[in-house]
């Protein structure tokens, strides 16, 4: 007899434990099918125009993607997406006269194309709202690049302080340095708070 309710006992956990086992499993299919979804939809569907998408590919570009899930099963995993850099809105010609329209000059100097435009204008916007005279307080970031500190930029010019040219000349540069273009830094930025 208690045998009999041992074995039971014992086929009612194994029986639990599938139960459980099946339940991560199903969610973790769940989990990997949604993110996949999410990068895929973007892609496939009609709206993925570089005048609307949520990012714009361009060649020789690539992305990381990062996965995580807490209690689904899953580990930390990374997958590489080609071509899909940007995720700054895209956006049209600037004013002439203007520091941005400068810098877009300065951009297609450099060979980069509009994408990478897009992405220098919400970083800077996102850094000094294209103020050139733009100080940080706390930090001592200064100017429309946000140089810390501002006088690294007198390396492109003496009016480092005053004029936007100059400091827009200095943040491509160190932009090209140091991320190789501009949506590269857009996207560190967005992932950390700063570039």
């Amino acid at each position: 007899m208690v045998a009999v309710r041992l074995r039971r006992l014992t086929n009612t956990r194994a029986s639990l434990r599938a139960s459980g086992d099946a339940k991560r499993t199903a969610l973790s299919a769940l989990a990997i099918v949604a993110v996949a979804g999410f990068v895929a939809v973007p892609l496939a569907g009609p709206a993925t125009t570089s005048a609307n998408a949520w990012f714009v590919p361009t060649s020789g570009d690539s992305a990381s993607v990062v996965i995580m899930g807490t209690g689904l099963g899953l580990d930390r995993e990374q997958f590489d997406i080609s071509g899909a850099w940007g995720m700054a809105p895209a956006v049209g010609n600037p004013d002439p006269g203007t520091a941005q329209a400068f810098a877009r000059d300065q951009v297609i100097a450099k060979g980069w194309d509009q994408s990478e435009y897009s992405c220098l204008v919400a970083l800077w916007q996102k850094e000094s709202g294209w103020n050139h005279f733009a100080l940080n307080r706390s930090s001592g970031a200064y100017g429309i690049p946000q140089s810390l500190p501002g006088e690294k930029m007198a390396s492109a010019g003496a009016d480092w302080a005053t004029n936007p040219e100059t400091q827009i000349r200095w943040g491509l540069g160190y932009i090209e340095g140091r991320y190789g273009q501009p949506c590269a830094a857009w996207a560190h930025s967005q992932q950390k708070n700063w570039y």
